[in-house]
């Protein structure tokens, strides 16, 4: 059977799709204009820049030799570390002996195989929210670990009341101050908030191991024994002054002492090699410099790489070289305006806040709940929101962790005010911006064009209240 052409094809009063449109025109389309017109374009666009606070807001001091010293006085107290456990499941959890050093009277302690049986000796112990560990004024029978919880540390006010006194997590100890005196008590009391888990190691032991290990016997007695010599607030070397005298006493003399062991800050880096082929570069450079336009976006993502390694370099950034002493954590998990007054009263002359842009709405919740409006700070020409006078910044590269957490940074800068520094080098050959060169590296036999674009620089905290951390604040929504 024949199917009629009509069936097959366009019916006889429909236009072709070649001279439709072309027949209906009067006058010349868009789209054949276009062929005859230029195009204005945008600068090539990237997405990962950001406004790096960090970098603008941070002193940068030259350094010269590629080193920094920071001097400081001698101290003769210990700081407090963290404590880090394995945990195998369940209520495996081990100490890592070699942490055990974190604790103030071990600190400097280098026998592993003493370090290691203690280690094992600690006791998994599980508890519930409101369980009261210990409370002031009982003796100190144990020592503590936390592994796991938020623990708070209180007494009673002068007229009974309930003073908190502050907030214990995962890391840290209660009970190690105890060493050394002949009949230890509690000073303040902590009960669990939430559900957690300590490793509880009992005092009769820890002197089981004073009798029986000589090493440590003489390390625990020099650690007693530093601790009696004078010193001032801060735990630094005294120097002895008198004051409110009158008429010729004989005034005592003394020196002010220096750390034989200064910390020295290398000059770090972050390179890349920029590649761009010589055809490229030579030809197509209208209205644009390719290697101009490569270069900018290439030195964007260098200073975005700067910017994370200041925050979160194991070995000088921010998050991990603040002062244990100089963490606190968020009282009841979101940061709330009490949360920002601690950190800001560490300190003094605190510069800026830096956080998250979720902790950032986190805390401005928190005030929407106490009808509390934060100010603002014009930095800049920016308008950016303030605490107390102090701006808050926002940086998206302080990391938020699985449980959605992340943590506040409180910073005093400048070298004169013995704060947070930049350190970087300028005057380097074929510098592009300070601190930044860009090499040519030569023309391979494919007609590359290669470019070695590197940063330098470091940063160093200057005495350690310069930096403060507010830690474990929480940034989800709660029920209201």
């Amino acid at each position: 059977m024949s199917v009629p052409d009509s069936a097959t094809g366009p019916a006889a009063d429909e236009p072709g799709p070649d001279t439709d449109d072309h027949q209906q025109l009067t006058s010349l389309s868009t789209h054949a204009a276009r062929r005859l017109t230029t195009t204005t374009k945008s600068a090539p666009q990237m997405q990962a820049i950001t406004s790096r606070w960090l970098l603008k807001m941070l002193p940068w001091v030259d350094v010269k030799g590629g080193a920094y010293r920071v001097n400081r006085r001698l101290q003769l107290s210990v700081g407090r570390g963290r404590v880090q456990f394995e945990q195998n499941g369940g209520d495996d959890i081990r100490v890592i002996p070699e942490t055990l050093t974190e604790l103030p009277v071990l600190r400097g302690y280098s026998d592993n195989a003493v370090l290691g049986e203690i280690a094992t000796r600690f006791r998994t112990r599980r508890v519930r929210a409101g369980q009261v560990l210990f409370e002031a004024g009982q003796p100190v029978t144990e020592a503590y670990l936390v592994a796991h919880g938020r623990f708070t540390r209180y007494t009673s006010g002068k007229y009974g009341e309930e003073e908190v006194l502050g907030v214990v997590t995962d890391g840290d100890q209660m009970g190690d101050e105890a060493i050394g005196q002949p009949d230890p008590l509690w000073l303040s009391s902590v009960r669990a908030e939430t559900a957690g888990t300590v490793l509880v190691l009992p005092w009769d032991i820890v002197r089981e191991f004073i009798e029986r290990a000589p090493s440590l016997a003489a390390h625990l007695a020099a650690y007693a024994e530093r601790q009696r010599l004078p010193m001032n607030r801060k735990g630094e070397a005294d120097v002895p002054v008198q004051a409110g005298h009158s008429g010729e006493p004989t005034l005592t003399g003394g020196f002010v002492d220096y750390e034989l062991a200064p910390r020295e800050y290398e000059l770090s880096l972050t390179q890349t090699v920029l590649r761009v082929h010589s055809r490229v570069a030579d030809l197509y450079n209208d209205p644009m410099d390719q290697t101009e336009e490569q270069l900018r976006l290439t030195v964007e993502e260098i200073r975005e790489r700067q910017e994370w390694e200041l925050l979160n370099n194991p070995e000088f950034g921010l998050l991990h070289n603040t002062d244990y002493g100089q963490r606190i954590s968020t009282f009841s998990g979101p940061p709330t305006p009490d949360d920002l007054d601690d950190l800001l009263a560490m300190r003094r002359k605190t510069r800026l806040f830096l956080a998250h842009p979720k902790a950032i709405a986190a805390f401005f919740r928190q005030c929407n709940r106490r009808g509390l409006v934060p100010g603002t700070a014009n930095v800049d020409g920016h308008e950016v929101p303030a605490w107390r006078g102090v701006p808050i910044f926002p940086c998206g590269k302080i990391p938020i962790s699985p449980q959605h957490t992340t943590s506040i940074l409180a910073l005093r800068t400048g070298e004169e005010d013995q704060g947070v520094i930049g350190l970087h080098q300028t005057g380097i050959p074929e510098e592009y911006q300070p601190g930044l060169n860009v090499r040519f590296m030569g023309i391979n036999s494919a007609a590359i064009i290669n470019y070695l674009v590197t940063a330098y620089y470091s940063l160093a905290i200057l005495v350690p209240d310069a930096a403060g951390l507010l830690e474990n604040v929480q940034i989800g929504r709660t029920a209201e």
